[in-house]
Parts: structure tokens; sequence; C-alpha cells
């Protein structure tokens, strides 16, 4: 079996069961989503701050961090998942069947971008029926799911590099509130120019920085080239290393097996 139709076989496995669990799908955005509608009611005069980027309003300006925070959780998701497969021995029986080993990272990647296009959509979906705009139209609404796609790609690969490192879903599972610091020390909530010392530094350096300003971007203004590129650069230089790691520790895994 050749490694796509093996991760193509993997994905719909592990989408069928994300579908049949909602204890596991549910939480990637209903969290978000009262996160969202949490702090779009309780800080919109935010943007009058001197210094906050010209929004139409607190609820465009915060999408972008929605999809973000529920990408990161299908990060987590994937990674419990991986290592509730390690468990309950469904990866040893996977390792023994006739199939390319990279396919069992691979699979679980493909299903984690379809849901992450699932996820981008719910939030533009509901951003716009709750009066947000997309400034940069079809085209732009098209760069945030793509830009979320690679994001979601990358926090699965740290999930699954996690999950086969410490093979037990617990441990993954602790990483839950460490998600959170990584993500309020970004400028996924607030512009970087109103982040207080040492916030705003570590935003400079965090990939989840320019993540969420990739995919805000579209929304709040006309497509500006160098940010989306960066957002684009971020997520597919984490989603690439993560997954070469997740990769060699699947390798370990295997040799230790």
């Amino acid at each position: 079996m050749t490694v796509f139709r093996a991760s193509l076989a993997l994905a719909r496995r592990a989408l069928r069961n994300a579908f049949r669990r909602p204890q596991f799908l549910a939480p990637l955005v209903v969290f978000p989503s009262l996160f969202l509608a949490v702090n779009v009611g309780g800080l919109q005069q935010t943007t009058q701050l001197p210094g906050f980027e010209e929004v139409n309003g607190f609820l465009d300006f915060q999408l972008a961090a929605a999809i973000t925070q529920s990408t990161l959780l299908g990060g987590v998701t994937a990674g419990i998942a991986t290592a509730l497969e390690i468990e309950g021995g469904f990866f040893d029986r996977m390792v023994a069947s006739p199939i390319p080993r990279v396919a069992l990272v691979f699979g679980r990647l493909l299903a984690t971008a379809v849901l992450a296009v699932l996820q981008a959509l719910w939030f533009l979906a509901a951003g716009l029926i709750f009066g947000a705009e997309i400034e940069a139209g079809i085209l732009g609404a098209l760069l945030v799911i793509g830009i979320a796609v690679f994001s979601g790609v990358a926090f699965a690969s740290l999930g699954m590099l996690l999950a086969f490192r410490a093979q037990n879903a617990s441990t993954v599972q602790g990483i839950f509130p460490l998600v959170f610091v990584i993500l309020f020390v970004s400028s996924a909530f607030f512009p970087r120019d109103l982040l207080d010392p040492p916030a705003d530094w570590l935003a400079d350096y965090n990939p989840l920085s320019y993540i969420a300003e990739g995919m805000r971007d579209p929304i709040i203004s006309s497509i500006s080239a160098d940010t989306v590129l960066y957002g684009f650069a971020a997520g597919a230089g984490v989603a690439v290393a993560a997954a070469l790691a997740a990769l060699v520790a699947l390798r370990g895994r295997l040799r230790d097996a």
C-alpha cells in the first residue's frame, strides 16, 4: 500500500472517530466560541484605545484569535487521540500491518487539516452572522482558511510528538494549561503595541503572533502581502519542524517497541 492510500485511509478513520466522539470534537469550537463571546461582550471598548488597529468592531479583531485557539485545541486533541491509540493497542496493530510507517503520522495530520477547514469556516460564518466583516472578501476568507490549515497541522504535529514520547493520554492532556500560556503571550488577543513588557517581547518571537496576525489581516483590512506571508511562513515552519520531529519520535517508538 502506498503512503498516500494508507494516509488517506487512516485520515478517514480518524475523522469518523472524531465525529463519533463529540466529547473530543465539541471543545474545539464550543470553548473558543464562548471565550470569543465573553471577550467581545466585555472588551468592546478597547478598540478606542490609542494605538489599537482600526477595525469595524472588536469581533472582527477577535475572530483570528478564536480560530488560532481552536486549532491549538485541535492539536491537543490529535495528541490525545494518538496516545489513546497507543494505550489501546491499535497503534501496535497498525505497526504490524503492511503499511508505510510514516502514514501513521500523515494520516492524522491529513484528518487534522480537514478539521481545521471546518473550524475556520465555523468561526468565519459565526462572525458574519453576528456582524463581522471580511474586508478582503472571498479571497481573504480563503487565505484565513489556508493559514488555519497550516496552524492546525503544526499543532497536531506537536501533539503527536508529545504522544509518541509520553505514550499516555493523561500527559498529553496535561499540556492544556501550557497551550493558553503560549497563546496569551502572543498578539492573538491584543495588538503588540498595547502589550507591556515582557509580553510584547515574547510576542515578537512567538509564532502564534504571526499566525494570528496573518489570519486577522484579510478580515480587518485589504490584504497586506507581508503580514499574510508571515502567517503562512510561521504556520508552515512550525508544521514542517514539528512533523519531522514527530517522525523521529515515531522511529524511536518503533525501535523501542
